[in-house]
Formats: C-alpha cells, sequence, structure tokens
C-alpha cells in the first residue's frame, strides 16, 4: 500500500466466521439485531425474527438470561435462516449451554462472567464449538478503577477497558475475537472507535468491530444518533457489523441500518426513494403519498432503482427526470415518468397502483 493511501481499518481486519456469514477482512457490512421477546418463548422469538429476516436482517442476537432460555435456542435456530447470537451476563454456565445447543456466537464481558477459571471454561467451549466471541464493553459498565484513573466515563477508558477483556481471551490462546465498544454519547463513541482501530492496528491485531451507540433512544432520536454516529464511524473505514438500537420494534432497526449503509454508498440494493419537502405549491398530498411509496419500495430489495415523488410542476418534472421512475404531481394527478421520459398522466388516487405496475416491470425486466 502507497505510504500516502489511507489506512482503511475494515479491510485489514481479520475474518470472524458467524455461522454461514463472514465479518471482517473487507467482508461487506453486516446488519444486526436484536430481539427484545422472551427467549424462552420459543413462538414470540421465532416469529419476530422471521420478521426481521424479512427487512433484511442478517445476524440475530438472543438474550439467555436463564438455562431455560439456553435450551429454546436449538427449537429457534432450527425455525430460521440467519446466525445466531447469544448474549450472556454474569453466568459463565449459560455461555457454555448456549454454545453446546448450537449458539453460532455468544456475547460477554469477560470481565463480569466470575474470574480467571469460569473464563477458560467459556474459551474452552468456544474452542470447541467453534464459536466466535464477541467482547462487549459499554461505557455504563466501566469497573471502578478505570473511572477513578480517568475521573470520569471517557473515550480512553472505553477503550482501555475492552482492550483488558481482549487480552483476558488472547491469553487464553484464542483469537476468534469481535470486539463491540458502545456508548450513548455519540461523539464520545466515534472517538473510542478511532482510538480502538488505532491501538488494534498498532497492536497488529485487527479484530473486527461491532458498532452502535447503545441506548440511542425512540425511534425518530435514536435514528439521529445512530444515522450521526455509525456514519461518521463507518466513514472512517470503522466497522465490519452494525446494529441501531431503537426503543421499539426491532424491524425499524433494520431500515434504519439499511439506510445509512446504502447513504454512505457501502450498499447497493433495493429501491431509493427521495421526495420534495412540500410547500405551498403541492397541490397533491404528498405526505401521504411519499409515505406509501416507501413502504412499497420495501418490497423491492431485488432491485436497484430510484424512485422520485415531487409534488409541483416547478421543480418536480426535472428532479423525477433524474430517477429511474418519478411522480410529478399537479392538481389532483401526477406525471408518470421512466427514465426521463413522460409515460402517462395518472389521478392522484391511482399514482400507487400504476407506479407499483412500473416497478413490476422493472423486476420482470431484470429477471430476463
Amino acid at each position: 500500500m502507497n505510504s500516502a493511501e489511507k489506512f482503511i481499518y475494515r479491510e485489514h481486519t481479520k475474518k470472524v466466521k458467524i455461522g454461514d456469514r463472514t465479518i471482517g477482512g473487507g467482508h461487506p457490512i453486516l446488519i444486526q439485531s436484536m430481539t427484545n421477546t422472551r427467549t424462552e418463548d420459543v413462538e414470540a422469538t421465532v416469529a419476530q425474527i422471521l420478521r426481521l429476516e424479512e427487512a433484511g436482517c442478517e445476524i440475530i442476537r438472543c438474550t439467555v438470561p436463564t438455562m431455560e432460555a439456553a435450551e429454546a435456542l436449538p427449537q429457534i435456530k432450527e425455525r430460521i435462516h440467519i446466525p445466531l447470537v447469544a448474549d450472556i451476563h454474569f453466568d459463565y454456565r449459560l455461555a457454555v449451554a448456549a454454545m453446546e445447543r448450537g449458539a453460532d456466537k455468544i456475547r460477554i464481558n469477560p470481565g463480569n462472567i466470575g474470574g480467571e477459571e469460569k473464563v477458560r471454561a467459556v474459551v474452552e467451549a468456544a474452542k470447541h464449538y467453534h464459536v466466535p466471541i464477541r467482547v462487549g464493553v459499554n461505557s455504563g459498565s466501566l469497573e471502578k478503577p478505570i473511572l477513578a484513573k480517568y475521573g470520569r466515563v471517557t473515550a480512553e477508558g472505553i477503550v482501555e477497558s475492552a482492550l483488558d477483556k481482549v487480552h483476558m481471551l488472547e491469553k487464553e490462546d484464542f483469537y476468534d475475537i469481535v470486539v463491540s465498544i458502545k456508548s450513548s454519547d455519540v461523539l464520545m463513541c466515534v472517538e473510542a472507535h478511532e482510538l480502538m482501530a488505532e491501538r488494534l492496528q498498532s497492536l497488529g491485531t485487527c479484530y473486527p468491530l461491532h458498532v452502535g451507540i447503545t441506548e440511542a433512544g425512540t425511534v425518530y432520536s435514536g435514528n439521529i444518533k445512530s444515522a450521526v454516529g455509525i456514519g461518521l464511524i463507518l466513514q472512517e473505514g470503522i466497522g465490519d457489523t452494525i446494529r441501531v438500537s431503537l426503543t421499539g420494534d426491532p424491524v425499524y432497526e433494520i431500515s434504519s441500518a439499511k439506510l445509512i449503509l446504502k447513504t454512505l454508498g457501502l450498499r447497493t440494493g433495493g429501491v431509493t426513494v427521495v421526495s420534495c419537502p412540500t410547500c405551498g405549491r403541492t397541490q397533491i398530498d404528498l405526505v401521504s403519498l411519499a409515505n406509501a411509496v416507501e413502504k412499497l419500495a420495501a418490497s423491492y430489495d431485488d432491485l436497484d432503482v430510484k424512485v422520485a415523488v415531487m409534488g409541483c410542476v416547478v421543480n418536480g418534472p426535472g428532479e423525477a427526470r433524474e430517477a429511474d421512475l418519478g411522480i410529478a404531481g399537479g392538481r389532483g394527478e401526477g406525471l408518470l415518468m421512466k427514465h426521463g421520459e413522460v409515460l402517462r398522466r395518472v389521478p392522484e388516487e391511482q399514482l400507487l397502483g400504476e407506479l407499483k405496475k412500473e416497478l413490476d416491470i422493472l423486476r420482470r425486466e431484470k429477471s430476463l
């Protein structure tokens, strides 16, 4: 590599297999989520995971707080189609049980799993079942000595705590590691990832990084914080897998993650919808139409097209002309456009249906 070229961390990270997926080493950034059902409730958990799969989730994490939850994992795994990560806290026996029952990866904090002997037991099981370990450290779980050292929660403290946990696994000759460092403070989280990438690069152990803003908030505030934080981190060339953490239905996490990746040019495919912000010139119900188009577009992930939904005849035709398909609204009607050419004038109530017909045509053309 030319010394003048920027070191892209994710292109040099260790490849880690999670079930039939791989992260690290320049592989595509995979989207994760976490169930909010009781894992012991197999039916509810499977139903939620299948919804997440349909939305585009590629790795799913389930909490395993009890032995009953661990025992539910085989029943869940046989009915889903993406790798399953077991989230463990405090009890090393649950980590071992989850791996025995088919977990594709486990998430632990080696510092609270119960001491060196118990960490060793977890590592031995991980080696035996070929299961990677995600080392998770959040800003809210920093140890008292680190807080005392830095006087408060800092990016440096988060990195030091996480590296300490990494070294605990390395001491047991285990290197199939994914590192996760999260904070609800967006800029602190960004700084921590930059520091972690620098430190791991200097140590010659570029482990893949799981990126997210923890406790980001509701769908509204959490999306904004996650888009800023995850976006800044990914743009630095850091991050091998991401989770957008939102309070609510986890399906929203997937659509948000996909849009972040597409906006940064890190993923292609699917329908990109652009729409104008509306103004006094708008003479159709553009808000409802744009929302309906966005919902419709979610079912066309196999296409890679741009759809413009514009509300007036001033800028509408020009903007729609730049899209693969476009709607330019008028008084209760709209122009339907394809690759810059006007196809037909359509009454407002028929616009969505006519747009769907054109998307179906593009889908058929692609399959030929």
